[in-house]
């Protein structure tokens, strides 16, 4: 059955209205034609490539080398993370999160960032249904493992959208709706009247593709973690599971995800030189970005994911976070709830340090990083003129402090075998509470010694969905997974609000917000803006397409939460 493949431009003034030029793909775009994949350069096996390749992006929303969060995959654990609290930015012209971070109707459908997750997720998917397009039903023993890599990976990338889009998870709602779901066989008459799939047909969907990866990736061995493999797909199903709440599946998968791995030691985590920029065996699935990359070698490497989260490179003049003030904060009240016993805490610089003299807070800062001189003059480049709080958790590669083309050519995680010990001490004891903290302590004693159970299990943020347990697991994520991405995902499915605005608090003035702890929106605790509205062209083109309703700002700061 044939399928087409549109790109289309929309071409007229305006930056921030989706009436701004911008390269659209519409998820009716989603698949193509036998004969068109056959016809185009390269093999089966460059189609399989590009899957994983294309995940460090190289400008595929906009097309110019100066929109500095088009960088692919990564790009989108920041634009999630900023909306909850963990993450705190400066408030200035020069940060590209803001609309993120701002949570108002700049996310509303009209709006051009609403494509961005459209052109990247159905540009993915499409990949994927051509690669499963060209093998055909019964693909031969050449095409199994690219046909594996294939159905895990959209598996991933509906996920994701699932999680983003929907206004009711699966475990609050089998019924509640997430995007359309367009496969290999969708036909052209039905892309036109597609409606947004149920949690329970979606996540039913993702396991049917994982299944698939599991069977064809069976005798699958990697040269590298670049690739999915068994573990990967285990790893996703975790995630599935956790989030449908299957707890005992959950749990048997995040065990087998990190069989063989082995969570991250003091030395490894905070590194100077490999600090969360080159894969170790706690890695289990990973992103890199090449010397050769659009991202890195156009605009001075600005449009990069380098750009946004290393500061060490002061020195070579560019990069947002380590020059032109948009460098990211820990949240102040998380960074004081860390004891100085977990070694997590040092990869965040102390506060206390902004109210040392310049040669007294060089030394301290010596003790974070190899240019101290340089962190200063991040944090001289900002609004708050703060050092505290700035992280140094993604190192630039090999310790490079002067060149950042080679200092931003580093890898990101995408699964680590932290993040499946915590889904398999929160599975387990959502079955039995006993079995959970035990699990859970002997994680935390990894990162803390001194850790002892029962510290964090008040903080509810708001919402009495999640058990006490669950919160003391959720303070673990947030400290271990912090700007991995993962914090939309929490706070929806654990029904959290967001707390910005407190005594000492260093987000900025005009985003002090505390959001779900005073009542509820619709039925959940959590942000309305952490549920993503679909681009408006697509619910023009789609006649069974509906929305979500734009998010509208805070009108003001909140009064401060005494804690």
């Amino acid at each position: 059955m044939k399928n087409i493949a549109r790109i289309f431009f929309i071409t007229a003034a305006g930056a921030m209205l989706l009436s701004g030029c911008i390269k659209e793909i519409d998820p009716q775009s989603s698949s193509v034609t036998a004969d068109q994949a056959g016809s185009a350069p390269g093999s089966f096996d460059n189609f399989v490539s590009a899957i994983t390749s294309s995940l460090a992006g190289s400008f595929t929303y906009s097309g110019s080398s100066y929109t500095p969060y088009d960088f692919g995959y990564p790009s989108f654990f920041l634009m999630r993370d900023v909306m909850g609290q963990d993450i705190v930015i400066e408030d200035n012209g020069n940060e590209w999160y803001t609309t993120w971070y701002g949570c108002g109707t700049g996310l509303g459908p009209q709006y051009a960032v609403s494509q961005l997750p459209w052109t990247y997720y159905y540009g993915w998917i499409k990949s994927c249904n051509t690669v499963l397009s060209l093998a055909g039903e019964e693909p031969s023993d050449d095409k199994k493992t690219g046909v594996g890599i294939a159905y895990a990976m959209r598996a991933m990338f509906y996920m994701d959208l699932a999680r983003m889009f929907a206004t009711k998870t699966y475990a609050k709602d089998p019924a509640g709706i997430t995007v359309p779901l367009i496969l290999e066989t969708t036909s052209l008459a039905e892309l036109a009247s597609n409606p947004r799939a149920t949690n329970e047909v979606m996540w039913g969907h993702i396991l049917e593709d994982l299944n698939k990866a599991e069977t064809y990736l069976a005798d699958y061995k990697r040269s590298d973690v670049y690739t999915p493999d068994l573990s990967v797909v285990y790893g996703l199903k975790a995630r599935a599971y956790l989030t449908m709440e299957n707890w005992p599946e959950a749990e048997k998968y995040a065990r087998m995800a990190y069989s063989g791995y082995t969570a991250m030691n003091e030395e490894q985590f905070t590194s100077r030189s490999t600090g969360f920029n080159t894969p170790n065996n706690s890695w289990i699935f990973g992103l890199t970005y090449k010397s050769n990359d659009p991202n890195i070698i156009r605009n001075d490497g600005d449009s990069s994911w380098g750009s946004q989260m290393i500061i060490e490179v002061s020195a070579s003049g560019c990069g947002y976070a380590a020059n032109y003030g948009t460098p990211k904060h820990i949240d102040y009240h998380l960074y004081q709830s860390i004891p100085e016993s977990d070694f997590r805490k040092k990869v965040f610089i102390d506060f206390n340090i902004d109210n040392m003299e310049q040669n007294e807070a060089l030394e301290a800062l010596s003790a974070y990083s190899d240019a101290p001189e340089g962190i200063l003059s991040t944090a001289g480049a900002t609004t708050s003129q703060m050092v505290g709080g700035l992280e140094v958790k993604f190192r630039p590669k090999d310790g490079e402090h002067n060149d950042q083309y080679k200092a931003f050519t580093v890898a990101v995680p995408l699964m680590r075998a932290e993040e499946m010990m915590l889904i398999e001490a929160e599975a387990a004891g959502m079955q039995n509470e006993a079995n959970g903290i035990n699990l859970l302590t002997a994680f935390a004693k990894t990162r803390d010694p001194k850790y002892e159970y029962g510290k964090h299990t008040s903080e509810n943020y708001g919402s009495s969905y999640a058990k006490d347990f669950q919160n003391e697991v959720w303070w673990q994520r947030r400290v271990e997974l912090w700007g991995e991405g993962f914090a939309t995902f929490d706070i929806k499915r654990l029904d959290k609000g967001i707390i910005r605005s407190y005594a000492q608090t260093n987000h900025p003035s005009g985003y002090r917000w505390n959001y779900g702890i005073y009542g509820t929106n619709d039925g959940n605790t959590y942000p309305n803006w952490m549920d993503f509205c679909i681009v408006q062209t697509e619910t023009n083109y789609n006649t069974e397409c509906v929305n979500n309703p734009t998010p509208l700002k805070p009108n003001e700061d909140s009064p401060e939460l005494s804690w």
